[in-house]
C-alpha cells in the first residue's frame, strides 16, 4: 500500500500547477517554480486551459524548447490510459523534469532535471485528454461522455484554438506523438489535420508526421501480434511459434476454444511474463503489468490477464527503484488490496 502522506504530497505538487491557472476560453500562465524542485525552473513552462466544447476545458502543459530558432520541431504528446494525466509524460517519459528515485521519508517528493528531455530539441505540448484526465474537466456530467472519436475531435479543436492564440508557432514543423492507448488517437488526429490542410482551412498547421511508441490499436490485433513479434526477437522458439500458428488459426487469443491452442498460448504467456513488455531490453518488474480485478478471496491466486498470476493476499516485494513499471505496479497493488 502507498502511504497516504506520499499520495497527498504528489497531489500537492500537481495542485500547485493547477491553482496557478483560472479556466477561461483560452488561458495561459508561466510557471517559474515547482514544489520539490530546488530554485527557479531553467526552462519555460506554461500551463493553461482551452475550451473545446461548451463547458469542456482541456488542461495543458507547454514547454518551450531549449534549442530556440524558427525551425524547431513542435510536438503534441499524448499519454496512454486512457485518461492518464499528461503530467506522467512530462515527469516520467520525455519531459524536462524527473522525480528523484529515493526511499520515501515522508517529505515532498523531489524533482530534478531530465538530461535526456526531448525539449532540448523540440517544443512540446502535453494535454490532459480525454476530458476527465488530469485537470481537464466538464461543467456538466454529460461532458464526460466521450469516446475515441469525440476526444480526437476535441483535441483537433484544441489545436486550432491554441495555434490561433499562438500564431508564431504555425510555421514550425508539427508532429503528433504518443504511447500506449494514444496509438488509437494519434493517426486519426493526423488524418483530421490533413483533411483541413487539403480543404485550405485556417489556421494551417504545418503537419509533418506522427510517431507512436508501444501503441494500442485494438485487442484482437495487439494480442495476436505479440506472437510473431516475440518469435522475431527470439523470445519464443520456432517450434512454439509454429504450434501456435497451426492450432490457433481463427481463434480468440484471449479465450481460445481449441485445447491445443490454449496450451500453446499458456506456454507463450509464461515466457512473455519473464520479459518487460514495454521495453524488452530492460529488467522485468516483480509485479505483473496489467492485473485484472480479482474474483477470488484475498490470499488466493487469480489471473492477471494473458496467463499471468498474481498473489492477492501476499504481494511480492516491491520492485527496485528505476523499474519502468514500478510506479504503476505499486498503484495497482494498492487498488487490489483496497477494492
Amino acid at each position: 500500500m502507498i502511504p497516504t502522506t506520499r499520495l497527498l504530497s504528489c497531489c500537492y505538487l500537481l495542485s500547485f500547477i493547477f491553482i496557478a491557472v483560472a479556466p477561461r476560453a483560452i488561458d495561459s500562465k508561466l510557471v517559474t517554480s515547482l514544489p520539490g524542485f530546488d530554485g527557479r525552473l531553467p526552462f519555460r513552462l506554461h500551463t493553461g486551459y482551452v475550451e473545446v466544447d461548451q463547458g469542456t476545458e482541456l488542461f495543458y502543459y507547454f514547454v518551450e524548447s531549449e534549442a530556440g530558432g524558427e525551425g524547431v520541431p513542435f510536438l503534441l504528446w499524448l499519454t496512454g490510459g486512457d485518461r492518464c494525466s499528461a503530467f506522467s509524460g512530462l515527469a516520467y517519459e520525455i519531459g524536462p523534469v524527473r522525480f528523484v528515485l529515493e526511499p520515501y521519508n515522508g517529505s515532498l517528493p523531489r524533482l530534478h532535471i531530465n538530461p535526456n528531455s526531448w525539449t532540448k530539441v523540440a517544443h512540446i505540448l502535453f494535454v490532459d485528454s480525454p476530458v476527465g484526465a488530469g485537470f481537464s474537466f466538464a461543467k456538466q456530467p454529460k461532458g464526460y461522455e466521450v469516446g475515441d472519436v469525440s476526444s480526437s475531435l476535441q483535441l483537433h479543436d484544441f489545436l486550432i484554438k491554441w495555434f490561433s492564440d499562438h500564431p508564431k508557432y504555425l510555421k514550425n514543423p508539427f508532429y503528433i506523438g504518443g504511447d500506449s492507448y494514444a496509438g488509437k488517437l494519434v493517426p486519426y488526429i493526423a488524418h483530421i489535420i490533413s483533411q483541413g490542410i487539403e480543404a485550405g482551412n485556417s489556421p494551417r498547421i504545418n503537419l509533418k508526421g506522427y510517431l507512436v511508441g508501444n501503441p494500442s490499436t485494438g485487442e484482437s490485433i495487439d494480442i495476436s501480434s505479440k506472437v510473431p513479434y516475440a518469435h522475431g526477437v527470439g523470445i519464443i522458439s520456432d517450434q512454439l511459434y509454429e504450434t501456435i500458428l497451426g492450432h490457433c488459426q481463427g481463434q480468440d487469443y484471449m479465450f481460445p476454444t481449441n485445447d491445443l491452442c490454449a496450451q500453446a498460448l499458456d506456454d507463450f504467456n509464461h515466457l512473455l511474463s519473464e520479459v518487460q513488455q514495454a521495453q524488452i531490453l530492460l529488467d522485468t518488474c516483480v509485479f505483473a503489468s496489467t492485473p485484472a480485478r480479482p474474483e477470488a478471496d484475498s490470499g488466493t491466486e487469480y489471473s492477471g490477464g494473458a496467463g499471468r498470476r498474481i498473489l492477492v493476499g501476499n504481494p511480492p516485494p516491491r520492485p527496485p527503484f528505476g523499474c519502468v513499471q514500478v510506479h504503476l505496479n505499486l498503484l495497482q497493488q494498492h487498488d487490489i488490496h483496497n477494492h
